[in-house]
């Protein structure tokens, strides 16, 4: 199939096709956890890496995508489970069925180079519907395959790859992914592609093994709910409106945070990068959509679990989804009229074990069909430090890796390097086109309020018809 993007730059695709594992893989159905399978995490979420061809001297002369597809094979006999399918069980229960009919595969052309496309690299591509190819019946969550990677090539020698990887809540060597987030989260993501990236250099068995062990994050019994959980809180507002949404990404410069964090009180300069920046944008988005002054605005983050601060056991090797939202709520008056310090008080995580034991226990007795609510709603995920830059299967490290932009009301904190070389914070956000001109006006006051021109830097906005 080619086709052909506005500019005449082309893409020539071939048939997808089912990649298994390499050798014989056990036949049985596993659970996963109680966490995983919320109804928030029933989606698809796809993530985009370019790569420069850049190989080392083991892999000069080789074909990405040869060995690519052969490392996918090889690894997946360890992770045997993103080769089967999901099926569900009694009270809306998720098991996988672990029958090793394989992962969803593409190769691809491209006639045109990295530096042609620019800084269209970064979310929201302008040629994302073209660049990513949905087979028709594997975008469902059951009975689909829970990974969907493509590759592109370019025909240029200078050119690269893009590494595309869609999985079953992820150039010009260019990589996709879509995977499935009730499989795992962004870490046992990073986790699969490493040993991706293990078998691509000649390893025979990954540097770190895979632990399946869900049942570590299954509910009590009986259940308990034990905490307040307004992360899931049921609004009869209306919701965010889906059409004519506006996608834009943000830039945030080193020096533009900095000059951000200097309009704090002393006793909060102290806050982390993330609660600033999580703060600031709650806050100039709350003012961008307008609520009434009693209604309720949220923000949730992303918490991951893992290691020793939540004592919650879980080895290292764990892929499946170890994290909760933790969200705070304002009143969205008090949120727009104070100073920022307010909001970044409010912003700060509180979790426990216990906050984490109760969010399982809920999801049980809810049947699993609570979800995040978006009308007000602002959620946000960290990506910086998860590892996606990192994934080298031979031919250098991505010059970007992260998700393919917002997805609704969720955005991502990316590590992202401006066109002069200067590291910074992407961030996606995906607002009504009205809010997201309020949002940018918004911005600008900011900055001329604290001389931080370099605060941020807006690309182009690209607009969904659905998104």
């Amino acid at each position: 199939m080619v086709f052909t993007f506005s500019q005449g730059l082309l893409v020539t695709r071939k048939a997808p096709e089912l990649i298994v594992p390499e050798r014989p893989t056990p036949r049985e159905v596993k659970q996963i956890s109680d966490i995983d399978d919320q109804e928030s995490l029933r989606f698809q979420i796809p993530l985009l890496f370019f790569y420069k061809n850049d190989p080392s001297p083991s892999m000069q002369g080789r074909d990405p995508v040869k060995v690519i597809r052969e490392a996918i094979s090889k690894a997946l006999v360890f992770y045997y489970p993103l080769a089967g399918r999901l099926k569900e069980g009694y009270n809306r229960k998720l098991v996988v069925e672990c029958n090793a009919e394989g992962v969803l595969f593409i190769e691809a052309d491209a006639n045109f180079t990295l530096e042609q496309l620019g800084d269209d690299i970064q979310p929201p591509c302008p040629y994302l519907n073209q660049l990513i190819y949905d087979v028709p019946g594997s975008e469902g969550i059951l009975g689909c395959p829970l990974l969907l990677i493509q590759v592109y090539i370019s025909c240029f020698a200078i050119g690269g790859f893009i590494f595309v990887f869609i999985g079953d809540a992820f150039d010009m060597q260019r990589i996709h992914l879509r995977f499935n987030h009730t499989m795992c989260d962004a870490f046992g993501l990073v986790q699969f592609l490493k040993a991706i990236e293990d078998m691509a250099r000649g390893e025979r068995s990954p540097t770190l093994f895979p632990i399946w062990q869900r049942q570590i994050l299954n509910a009590r019994n009986p259940p308990q709910v034990t905490c307040i959980h307004h992360e899931y809180d049921e609004v009869n507002t209306n919701e965010v409106p889906s059409d004519n949404m506006a996608h834009k990404s943000f830039y945030f410069s080193l020096k533009g945070i900095k000059a951000l964090r200097n309009q704090l009180p002393f006793h909060l300069k102290d806050c982390s990068t993330f609660e600033l920046l999580l703060a600031f944008l709650w806050k100039c988005r709350t003012i961008a959509l307008k609520l009434q002054p009693e209604e309720i605005a949220k923000v949730c983050c992303i918490v991951n679990v893992r290691g020793k601060r939540y004592k919650m056991d879980i080895p290292p090797g764990y892929y499946g989804n170890a994290f909760t939202f933790s969200a705070v709520c304002s009143k969205a008056e008090q949120l727009c009229k104070n100073p920022i310090g307010y909001a970044v008080e409010l912003a700060k995580a509180q979790m426990n074990e216990e906050y984490i034991r109760s969010v399982a226990d809920l999801m049980v007795i809810k049947g699993r069909r609570i979800k995040f609510s978006t009308r007000g709603n602002f959620i946000v995920s960290d990506l910086r430090n998860v590892g996606l830059g990192d994934v080298d299967f031979g031919w250098g490290k991505p010059i970007y890796a992260g998700t393919a932009g917002a997805v609704a009301v969720i955005s991502f904190f990316t590590k992202y390097q401006n066109k002069n070389g200067e590291p910074g914070i992407l961030v996606p956000i995906c607002l009504p086109q009205s809010a997201m001109e309020r949002l940018q006006e918004e911005l600008k006051g900011f900055m001329i309020q604290g001389s931080m021109e370099d605060l941020c830097n807006i690309n182009q906005t690209q607009i969904f018809s659905k998104l």
